[in-house]
């Protein structure tokens, strides 16, 4: 690379020193390093070739010419929206000459004009006039010149004076005549445009003004019309007869079906626009809120609280308030009596009892004597009429009356304070004995049995409802870990439920439910809280193991938590963190758990059911269930070896009690009716009679015949299903005496039978698969045509044809890469000059201010210098 630059760097050397002569200029020779030659290999006839050689910066100028003039103008414009666009005709038509589009410009031009100043000319050849005057001359305004105007002629005499003064007698006659004559001409004149428009406004007022009283006129005639109209249209009412009505409404055309449609639609109601969903945090919300007031309104209830003592009265009242919201509360209405000669008002409502009793026989000691002056006032009378006793008995007689009205209002208030009293006592306690709407989370099992122990299933369920909405984790941090101690907490309690004499099993069904929802909520501390029992439940059969050598069956309720597992969780998944153990500790119960009494054998045959329900969708086999079922049937035949089937572990094929299920009783088989076997039955089967228990023995059997009907339908698609189900089948043929058994008995094993016998029955033939045979390989060399060395082969025209797309995209690729990186250069450039340019233009400015600065300072100096030597 040493030796081009030094080359390059003497031509421009030698170039320079020949300067600016003519043939030095001209001859400037390029470095032969720079120019690019492109070689042909072969010259082709007719071929034209294009760039044989290259001189160094001619592309490059281009393409930077070229960016300037698109891309850089790009860059340049890319914050502006507005578009400068040359609407001329022909402006950017190439095709046209510049004296064409001149031409047709013109012409353009004088057709707009002449549409625009024409589009109202009815004849260009006639001019319009107006009274004899031109349109035209009235536009201008010209009005006529009067006498008194400021004219150049204001001083010089009219004719008609100096005729009149000067021209003698005749000369009146004279004037007369020329005025009659000027008065003919000022009537042919043309009026100015003033009077003309003057003239317009006065006749539209009088247009107006007749329009109006013709209006006037036209509303009186219709008012005094209306009024004979009336006065005549009572004698002229006719009634049509009805069967002209009929004709006409006959006449009328129906309705066709497409019109009552159209109509129905018009009637219907359009869709209205809904409210927004709200969220859960929200519908929790209003739910608080709603139960908070509820809870407010009990406690006010339950203190006697009226409702109206909470209201606010208004504390100000205008002078412009009708009071329109007064209400009398009490009645302030008394009565007014005279008592003693005086104004008597009634006593206030607030005396109290001992004043009321004391009133009521005051009155009675008066009305004593009241009736003795009674008798000497008749007696008085026969005696002296004219007496003044006759106003004293007048006088007692209205104070009695008034006393008696008085009583009679008091026995009314008092009746009424008792009712009212008695009224509020039943108020009082109704809301003492509802429900708190408001509940707190119990924070220990204590307080969550306090609530809920001794009350309705009904009642339980609401306030664990009210629990979970007064506590909802969107309403507090909290809540969410005071909730899901809250399900451990009903765990427990469904489980203390299960212990008692006897089981509440319909209360544990209902509280499902809450236990389900609070599962949903908090999935996984419910299933940290169901893992936890099933660990201490395995561990204590682990223990008990240990400890006697034997497990027992567990009590019920840890069965019943079993059926709540598979009730909260899914049971159909390959593995579950809940639903796994709990299988395993199933298993584990049917294996290890010995078949000791009834209750066992009750026991055992749940966990069947539940482990039917477990693989129900998943179709799992389950061994240790075909083994339970076989030791079951195993125990209600009579003692003797197994044939044809093997017993495993917890049965055995000999021993105490190995005879469980077996019935001998004909008479106990005969009063025997199929039924479902409750779980409460496990805990009262000890005081059960005989009969009871042969009864028992035979439901338990009967279950046990269910089951494996319900195994041969969940395990039919098994290629195993006929070893599976063998010893089943054996003890069933060959084994169980169906004879003996009650009729549903046999009903029952012979419907077990027939399913195992059909399911067992049908194997898929063994098929090969249906595909293509593999050929044998053979030892044959592939050959393959080679045209020309080195060139790229295809199989076929499309392959050839694909390759050359890939090939040419590949290329234009490439290209289009290297042009982007060439504009990012140029832009990079242009870029970098604009900020050189404005720090250039920046320094010059600041170098221009520092030096106007120091030429002020400068004659500042000066003339501080030349003030000082003139004050000296």
């Amino acid at each position: 690379m040493g030796k081009p630059n030094k080359q390059r760097r003497k031509g421009q050397v030698a170039a320079r020193a020949k300067g600016p002569s003519g043939a030095g200029t001209a001859l400037v020779k390029n470095n032969p390093f720079e120019v690019k030659v492109n070689k042909q290999k072969f010259n082709i006839l007719g071929r034209r070739t294009k760039h044989d050689v290259g001189l160094p910066g001619v592309s490059r100028s281009k393409a930077v010419k070229k960016r300037t003039q698109t891309l850089l103008k790009e860059y340049k414009e890319r914050e502006k929206s507005n578009v400068f666009k040359d609407k001329r005709f022909g402006e950017y038509n190439t095709k046209i000459s510049p004296e064409e589009k001149m031409m047709k410009r013109f012409t353009l031009e004088r057709q707009q004009n002449h549409e625009k100043k024409s589009i109202y000319n009815l004849n260009e050849d006639d001019e319009l006039t107006h009274y004899g005057q031109s349109l035209a001359d009235i536009e201008k305004l010209n009005d006529v010149i009067d006498s008194d105007s400021d004219t150049e002629e204001r001083g010089i005499l009219s004719a008609e004076l100096t005729a009149a003064h000067f021209g003698g007698g005749g000369g009146l006659l004279r004037r007369k005549a020329l005025t009659g004559e000027q008065d003919e001409e000022e009537e042919e004149k043309p009026k100015s445009r003033k009077e003309l428009i003057e003239e317009l406004i006065a006749k539209s007022k009088q247009g107006k003004r007749e329009r109006q009283t013709q209006r006037e006129n036209a509303l009186e005639l219709t008012e005094k019309l209306d009024t004979d109209w009336k006065e005549i249209q009572t004698l002229l009412s006719h009634k049509t007869p009805k069967s002209e009505r009929k004709d006409k409404e006959e006449e009328k055309p129906k309705p066709d079906e497409y019109d009552m449609i159209v109509r129905e639609l018009g009637f219907e109601m359009k869709a209205q626009p809904s409210d927004r969903m709200k969220t859960e945090e929200e519908l929790a919300k209003e739910e608080q809120e709603r139960l908070q007031k509820l809870e407010a309104d009990r406690l006010r209830r339950m203190h006697g609280k009226d409702e109206q003592e909470n209201k606010k009265k208004p504390k100000h009242m205008s002078a412009d308030d009708l009071a329109d919201g007064f209400i009398l509360d009490k009645a302030d209405r008394r009565l007014l009596s005279y008592k003693g000669g005086k104004l008597n008002v009634g006593n206030d409502e607030e005396e109290g009892g001992n004043e009321e009793e004391e009133g009521e026989s005051e009155e009675e000691s008066e009305g004593e004597p009241g009736g003795e002056d009674e008798e000497e006032a008749i007696v008085e009378e026969d005696d002296a009429t004219d007496s003044p006793s006759d106003l004293e008995s007048d006088m007692g007689s209205e104070e009695e009356v008034t006393a008696n009205e008085e009583q009679k209002e008091k026995h009314k208030g008092n009746e009424e304070r008792l009712r009212s009293g008695e009224e509020q006592n039943a108020k009082i306690e109704a809301a003492r004995s509802e429900l708190p709407y408001t509940f707190t989370v119990p924070e220990s099992y204590e307080k969550l049995k306090s609530l809920l122990f001794g009350r309705i299933i009904e009642e339980q369920l609401v306030i664990l409802e009210r629990i979970q909405k007064c506590n909802h984790p969107s309403l507090a941090v909290g809540n969410k870990a005071k909730l899901e101690k809250l399900f451990g907490f009903l765990l427990e309690y469904i489980g203390e439920l299960a212990t008692v004499e006897p089981p509440e099993l319909k209360t544990i069904d209902k509280l499902v439910l809450p236990l389900y929802s609070l599962c949903q909520m908090f999935p996984e501390g419910a299933s940290n809280s169901v893992k936890f029992v099933l660990q201490d439940a395995a561990r204590d059969m682990e223990e008990m193991i240990e400890v006697k050598g034997r497990a027992t069956f567990p009590g019920l309720d840890m069965l019943i938590y079993l059926k709540i597992t598979a009730i909260l969780f899914p049971t159909s998944d390959f593995w579950h963190p809940v639903v796994t153990p709990a299988l395993v500790y199933m298993s584990q119960l049917l294996t290890k758990c010995q078949v000791m009494t009834l209750q066992d054998v009750v026991k055992g045959l749940f966990v069947c059911c539940l482990f039917l329900e477990y693989v129900s969708l998943s179709q799992r086999f389950i061994p240790e269930l075909i083994n339970f079922l076989v030791g079951i049937l195993h125990l209600s035949i009579p003692q003797k070896r197994p044939q044809g089937y093997i017993l495993v572990h917890p049965f055995r094929p000999a021993g105490k009690n190995s005879e469980l299920l077996l019935v001998c009783d004909k008479k106990d088989m005969e009063t025997w009716k199929k039924q479902n076997l409750p779980l409460s039955i496990v805990t009262r089967l000890k005081e059960s009679s005989k009969t009871e228990m042969n009864h028992f023995r035979l439901s338990c059997l009967a279950v046990c015949l269910d089951l494996i009907k319900k195994c041969a339908a969940l395990y039919e698609s098994l290629s195993s299903f006929h070893e599976i189900m063998q010893p089943i089948r054996v003890l069933l043929t060959e084994h169980i005496s169906v004879s003996e058994y009650p009729e549903q008995l046999q009903e029952l094993h012979q419907n077990a039978l027939k399913e195992l016998e059909d399911k067992g029955k049908h194997y898929t033939p063994l098929v090969c698969e249906k595909k293509k045979p593999v050929p044998l390989k053979l030892y044959m060399p592939k050959i393959v045509k080679v045209l020309e060395f080195g060139r790229k082969q295809g199989g076929s025209k499309e392959e050839q044809e694909r390759k050359r797309l890939i090939h040419k995209h590949k290329r234009e690729f490439k290209g289009a890469v290297r042009e982007i990186r060439k504009d990012n250069q140029f832009l990079a450039r242009m870029q970098l000059s604009e900020i050189m340019q404005r720090d250039s233009d920046r320094k010059r400015k600041v170098k221009n201010l520092f030096n106007s600065l120091a030429t002020q300072e400068g004659e500042w100096k000066a003339m501080k210098r030349k003030k000082f030597k003139i004050r000296h």
